[in-house]
C-alpha cells in the first residue's frame, strides 16, 4: 500500500490528486504552525507519519519568493528537533500555486531542503491559480501524480542538484572604525533577526553603527510585536488595510520606521539555504502593501551571517526584492571573508556608499527581475486579479504601469510601413541585408556625437 504525507493540503485540489490512493494523509502544516511548535507530541505525530510513508508532497501557495513563514517555520523545526533522519530515502516531490512570479526560486528552494533531507526528489508541478479549471491543466495535473507515484512504486533512481553546505566562519574580531561617516541628514535604520549580540552578526551590526559619526536606529524584528504571518486573506487588497489591525505592532512600525527611511539595512543570519521564520514572517507581513512597491528611492544593504556564496538561489532572491520593490541594492557584506580587516574595510566602505549613493539619488538600471515580475502583476491585475486587488489597480492606473497599448504613434506608423516594404522581395533584401544594422544603430551615433 502507498502511503503519501503531504505537509499542506491545497483546497480542494487533493481528491483529484489523491483518488488513486488508498491510504494518505493530510497535515495543514501553515495553519497549525503554533500549536505544532509549542506540542511537541503534535509535532511529533507529523514525524512518525512520514516515518512510516513511502512519499512525501509538500505542497503551498507562493509567499513573497519562496514558502511562507509559517511553512518555513516547520522546515527550522525539523533541524532544531533532530527529527530530519526521518524523512531520509522519502520520495518527495513538491506542489505550488501561484501567478508564476518567481516560482522558481520556491521550488530551487525545496529541492534544496529535499537534498539536504536525503530524500529522492522527483520534481514539482507549478500550478497557476485557474489551472484546474482547464481539461489541459487537468491532465497535466494527473500525468504529473501518475509519475510521482509511478516512481516511488518503481523506487527509480534519483539525483541531488544541491551540495551539502560546508561552512567554516570566521571569528570576527571587529577593528576601530575609521573616519566616521556623516549620515547628512538621512535617515538610517539597520533591521536584524539578532538574538545574541556576542556572535558574528551582532559584531557586524556593531562596527557598521560605529562607522557613522551620528546615532542611527537599530531595531531588533524579536522586539516588534508581530501576533502571525500573512493570512492570505487579501483583505488588504481593497485599500492596503491588515487584516490584523491594530491587534499587533506590525503595519504601523512598517509606516513610522520602513516607509520614511531613506538607508534600509537588513541584516540577519542565514538558517536552512534562507533567513529566519522571523525574516520570512516581516517580508510576508510587508504584503499588507500588496503588489505595490513600499521601497521606491531607498538604499539597501543586507549583512549576513552564513554561508552566501554557496546559495545563490537567495542571493537571487534578495535581489529581486530589492530591485522589485524600486529600490537600489548597494551591497550584499557576509562574514565568509578571511580576514577581519576586510571585513572592517567591506563595512566601513558600505556605510559610505549608502550615504553617497542616497545623496544622489540613485537607482540601478531595471533587470529582468524588476521588469519581468512587474509585467506578471501588471497583467493580472489588469485581468482577473483587479476585482480583489482594487488597491493595486488603483496604483497602477495612477503611475501608469498600464504602459499599454503602446501610443508612439511614430513608431506605429513606421511600423506599418517597413512591415509593408518588406513584402517586396527587392525591399526586404535590402532592409535586412544591408540596412537593418547601420539604422538601429543611427538613432545612437547621434547621442554619442552631441556629447562630443
Amino acid at each position: 500500500m502507498l502511503n503519501l504525507t503531504p505537509a499542506f493540503s491545497l483546497f480542494g485540489c487533493q481528491r483529484a490528486f489523491f483518488k488513486e490512493l488508498k491510504c494518505y494523509k493530510i497535515f495543514n502544516i501553515a495553519s497549525t504552525i503554533k500549536k505544532i511548535e509549542k506540542d511537541e507530541k503534535v509535532f511529533q505525530e507529523v514525524m512518525d507519519e512520514v516515518s512510516s510513508s513511502e512519499g512525501v508532497l509538500w505542497a503551498f501557495p507562493l509567499y513573497y519568493l519562496l514558502v511562507s513563514s509559517q511553512y518555513k517555520r516547520f522546515i527550522e523545526l525539523i533541524w532544531e528537533r533532530g527529527t530530519a533522519g526521518v524523512f531520509k530515502n522519502k520520495y518527495t516531490a513538491v506542489l505550488s500555486t501561484s501567478i508564476h512570479f518567481f516560482d522558481h526560486t520556491a521550488h530551487n528552494y525545496m529541492n534544496a531542503i529535499c537534498d539536504d533531507l536525503d530524500m529522492k526528489y522527483l520534481g514539482y508541478f507549478s500550478a497557476a491559480m485557474y489551472d484546474l479549471m482547464s481539461r489541459k491543466g487537468r491532465e497535466k495535473w494527473t500525468l504529473f501524480a501518475s509519475e510521482f507515484f509511478d516512481g516511488i512504486q518503481n523506487r527509480v533512481p534519483t539525483a541531488k542538484k544541491y551540495s551539502p553546505i560546508l561552512y567554516h566562519p570566521l571569528d570576527y574580531v571587529p577593528g576601530s572604525p575609521g573616519q566616521k561617516v556623516s549620515i547628512q541628514g538621512k535617515r538610517v535604520l539597520i533591521l536584524s533577526d539578532l538574538k545574541e549580540p556576542n556572535n558574528n552578526l551582532g559584531r557586524m551590526i556593531e562596527r557598521f553603527r560605529n562607522s557613522f559619526a551620528e546615532d542611527v536606529t537599530v531595531i531588533s524584528l524579536h522586539q516588534i510585536d508581530i501576533k502571525g504571518g500573512c493570512l492570505g486573506c487579501i483583505q488588504c487588497g481593497y485599500d492596503y488595510q491588515c487584516a490584523y489591525g491594530d491587534q499587533d505592532e506590525y503595519v504601523q512600525f512598517y509606516k513610522d520606521h520602513v516607509n520614511p527611511a531613506d538607508i534600509l539595512i537588513f541584516a540577519g543570519t542565514i538558517q536552512d539555504r534562507y533567513l529566519s521564520s522571523r525574516w520570512k514572517m516581516f517580508f510576508d507581513r510587508s504584503f499588507f502593501n500588496t503588489h505595490t512597491p513600499s521601497l521606491t528611492g531607498k538604499q539597501v544593504g543586507f549583512i549576513l551571517s552564513g554561508p552566501l556564496r554557496q546559495i545563490s538561489n537567495l542571493r537571487q532572491i534578495l535581489e529581486a526584492y530589492t530591485e522589485w520593490q524600486q529600490a537600489n541594492l548597494v551591497d550584499i557584506i557576509t562574514d565568509e571573508e578571511e580576514d577581519s580587516k576586510v571585513l572592517d574595510a567591506r563595512l566601513q566602505h558600505l556605510a559610505e556608499r549608502v550615504v553617497h549613493l542616497a545623496e544622489k539619488h540613485y537607482i540601478k538600471p531595471k533587470t529582468f527581475l524588476s521588469v519581468g515580475g512587474m509585467k506578471i502583476f501588471r497583467d493580472d491585475v489588469w485581468g482577473k486579479l483587479r476585482f480583489p486587488f482594487q488597491a493595486d489597480h488603483r496604483f497602477y492606473k495612477k503611475h501608469r504601469v498600464y504602459d499599454f497599448p503602446h501610443r508612439n504613434y511614430k513608431a506605429r506608423i513606421m511600423n506599418a510601413v517597413l512591415i509593408l516594404l518588406t513584402k517586396i522581395p527587392s525591399m526586404r533584401k535590402e532592409i535586412y541585408r544591408k540596412r537593418m544594422k547601420e539604422e538601429m544603430l543611427k538613432p545612437l551615433q547621434k547621442i554619442v556625437q552631441g556629447e562630443k
